[in-house]
C-alpha cells in the first residue's frame, strides 16, 4: 500500500468539515509511517547501488581475464621460482612488466621505487613482495593527483563531446555505447557525423543512432565536416539536446592536415557554443599496445585531449597499457571497453582495474 493511501485510511473515519485538532496519536503514527517508508527507500537504493557495483566488478574481472592469466600467472611462477629477492628476481620481474605493456619508462621508474622500498623496509620474501607490487602499481597511476574519470558536463545545454582517433579503433561503436549509457540516464543525445571522408561512416553512425534512440545529423559523403558540425550544433540548440557527440575523421593524408582539420572544427564549435567542446576524448585500441601510446602522444600535440577511451581491453593480454598511458602521456583514462555488449563500456575505476588484474593474488 502506498504512503498516501496508508495515511488516507487512517483519517477516513474522521471525515468532518469541522475537524480543527488532529489526534496526536495519529500524527505520531503518520510520522512512523513516513520514517519507515524513508528507511525502506534508502535500503532499496543502497541495495541497487551495491548490486550495480558488484556487476561492474564482474565486468572488470571477466574483461581482464587475458591480462590477468598472462601477467599474474607469470608473477606467481616467479614467486615459486625465487623464495628470496635477488637481482635475478628483479631482472625477470622487469621483463614480465615490460611484456604486460606497462611501458619501458614506466617499468624502469617502477623498479627503482620497488628496489628502494625493499631496501628501506628490509623485505626478503618474494611472497610478501607481491602485495607491494600491487600497491606500487596503484601508486604509479594515482601519483598524488586527483583522478578525473567523469565527463565534464556543461551547466548550460548542450554538453559537446568531440571524439578523435585513427580508423579501426572502435570510435563509432564507442560513441554509440556512450550515447546509450547517457540515454539510459534520461539525457537527450544527438550524434553528429563529422567523419565525411571514410566511406559509409555517416550511414554507420546514423544506424547506431537509430538503434540506441539518439537523434542524428549528417550530410552526404565528402561534405565539409565543419559545415556538418555547424548545422548539427545549431539544431541541438533549438531542440533542447542535453549531449552532442561528434565523430571526426580518423585519418587524413598527414599530421598537418589532421591538425588543420581539428583546429577548424574546434573554431566552428566555439562559434556556436563558446565554451565547447567540453570534452575531447581520444579513442585507442588496447590491442595495438605501444602504438596506442604513440597515437596518444601525437594527438596530444594536435589538440587538447581531456580523456582517453581504451577499447578492446578484453582482447589483449597486455592490460598494463592503462598504467603506461597515464604515466607517459599524463591523460586520464575515462572509459574502458571490456567486451562487445553496451554494458561492457565502463567508466574507468583504478581500484576495480587493479582488483580485476590481480584478484587471483589477493
Amino acid at each position: 500500500m502506498g504512503l498516501f493511501n496508508k495515511i488516507k485510511n487512517m483519517f477516513a473515519k474522521d471525515k468532518s468539515d469541522e475537524i480543527e485538532v488532529i489526534n496526536k496519536e495519529k500524527l505520531n503514527e503518520v510520522s512512523e509511517i513516513v520514517e519507515e517508508e524513508k528507511v525502506q527507500k534508502e535500503e532499496k537504493t543502497e541495495f541497487i547501488e551495491e548490486k550495480k557495483v558488484k556487476e561492474e566488478v564482474k565486468v572488470y574481472e571477466k574483461g581482464l581475464t587475458k591480462s590477468r592469466e598472462g601477467f599474474v600467472s607469470k608473477l606467481a611462477n616467479l614467486t615459486n621460482k625465487y623464495h628470496k629477492i635477488t637481482e635475478d628476481y628483479f631482472d625477470e620481474l622487469e621483463e614480465i612488466l615490460i611484456m604486460a605493456d606497462i611501458g619501458v619508462d614506466t617499468v624502469i621508474s617502477f623498479m627503482d621505487r620497488l628496489r628502494k622500498r625493499v631496501k628501506h623496509e628490509n623485505i626478503e620474501s618474494t611472497e610478501y613482495l607481491k602485495e607491494i607490487i600491487v600497491d606500487e602499481l596503484f601508486i604509479i597511476y594515482v601519483n598524488d593527483s586527483v583522478i578525473v574519470n567523469k565527463i565534464n558536463f556543461s551547466e548550460k545545454k548542450p554538453t559537446v563531446i568531440l571524439f578523435v582517433g585513427v580508423n579501426g579503433v572502435g570510435k563509432t561503436t564507442t560513441i554509440a555505447k556512450l550515447a546509450n549509457k547517457m540515454i539510459d540516464e534520461g539525457k537527450k543525445v544527438k550524434l553528429i557525423a563529422g567523419d565525411t571522408f571514410r566511406a559509409g561512416a555517416t550511414r554507420q553512425l546514423e544506424e547506431w543512432a537509430t538503434r540506441v534512440g539518439a537523434s542524428f545529423y549528417g550530410k552526404e559523403e565528402g561534405a565539409d565536416p565543419s559545415s556538418v558540425i555547424y548545422d548539427g550544433l545549431s539544431l541541438s540548440l533549438e531542440d533542447d539536446t542535453d549531449v552532442v557527440m561528434i565523430d571526426t575523421a580518423g585519418r587524413l593524408q598527414n599530421k598537418v592536415n589532421l591538425m588543420n582539420e581539428l583546429e577548424k572544427i574546434n573554431r566552428v564549435i566555439g562559434k556556436i557554443i563558446p565554451d565547447a567542446p567540453h570534452e575531447v576524448l581520444l579513442v585507442i585500441d588496447a590491442t595495438t599496445g605501444q602504438n596506442g601510446i604513440s597515437q596518444a602522444i601525437a594527438f596530444k600535440e594536435i589538440t587538447n585531449i581531456t580523456g582517453i577511451v581504451l577499447t578492446k581491453l578484453d582482447g589483449t593480454a597486455k592490460g598494463g597499457i592503462v598504467l603506461a598511458i597515464k604515466e607517459q602521456v599524463g591523460i586520464p583514462v575515462k572509459y574502458i571497453g571490456l567486451g562487445e555488449r553496451k554494458e561492457d563500456l565502463q567508466v574507468f575505476d583504478i581500484e576495480k582495474y587493479i582488483y580485476g588484474l590481480f584478484k587471483d593474488m589477493m
